[in-house]
Order: structure tokens, then sequence, then C-alpha cells
């Protein structure tokens, strides 16, 4: 028996929830602030493309159009099996969000020169995909040396209570 879950490579299960991606690099370049969980405008052959487990949101960030809020320079690449009804990989994607949220996320980008970024696409519990953003503000280089000296440090603190015990 295989222990790879949904036979993607990628995709891993947490509670119910399957992790399509994970935007591992947001977390080092950015000190997030405010998390929020938002629903996406998906094509058929993108939400494909997203159970087999391919997308990247290594670049991925959201901004406003008009009084929405778009996912930009996210990849999904073109799923093989639609043929002439495919999507196009690198397209915006309306995200979808309470007035309220949005609101706060533009204020967040208008008046303190926020950033918004995708941390995590996931299928929740219900097989709908949903998106992490996060507002985020840039780290200076400082600051990411110290986040590789901690990650390091726990890194050997752990290493020294397991080879002790």
């Amino acid at each position: 028996m295989s222990s790879k879950a949904g036979g993607a490579k990628s995709a891993r299960k947490q509670d119910g929830i399957k992790v399509v991606s994970d935007n591992r690099r947001a977390r080092f370049d950015y000190e997030l602030l405010e998390k929020f969980e938002a629903g996406i405008m998906l094509q058929g052959s993108e939400v494909k493309s997203l159970r087999v487990g391919t997308i990247n949101l290594g670049e991925a960030y959201a901004g406003m159009k008009g009084s929405e809020l778009f996912l930009f320079n996210s990849n999904v690449p073109e799923y093989r099996e639609a043929n002439r009804f495919n999507h196009e990989p690198k397209r915006p994607r309306k995200l979808l969000l309470h007035a309220k949220e949005i609101k706060r996320l533009a204020s967040g980008v208008l008046r303190e020169g926020l950033t918004i970024v995708a941390v995590k696409m996931f299928f929740n519990p219900r097989g709908k995909v949903k998106v992490d953003i996060a507002l985020a503000r840039g780290k200076k280089a400082a600051d990411k040396r110290d986040t590789i000296k901690e990650r390091d440090w726990n890194r050997e603190k752990s290493r020294a209570l397991r080879d002790h015990s």
C-alpha cells in the first residue's frame, strides 16, 4: 500500500484538507501579518489540473482590479486531457471574499504599503478549492538572517534532544 495521499507528488492531507501548494518562500521573504481564507473562481480544466497537484504559487500575489480582488501570476499548467477546452495557465483569477475583508486588504495595501501574497492553496473537506492569502510586509536582509539563525537553532536543539534521549 502506498503512503502518498491522492496519488499526487506534492499534495498532502491534513485534517481532511488536501494541500495542493504551499508557498514557503512567502514565509521567508515576508512577515505575514494577517491571514484570510478566500475562495477562487476556476474553470473546470484548472480544477482537474489542481487535483493532479500541479500549481506554482512562488510568484503569486493578489491585487485589486476595480472593487474586486484577483490572484495574479499563479501558474496552473494546462490539463492535457482537456484538449481545446483548456485554460490559459497564468490568467488572473478572481478571489471570493466578503466585502469587509476586501476593504481591509485594500486599506492595508493603500495606507500601510503592504503586499497581499498567496500562502497556500488547498481543497477543503467539502472539495472546494481555497487559497490562504496574507497581508504581508517585506523583510529586510537582516530580518531574513535572523529567521535563518532561529531556524538553524531550532534544528540543532531538536537534534540534541533527540540524540540525548
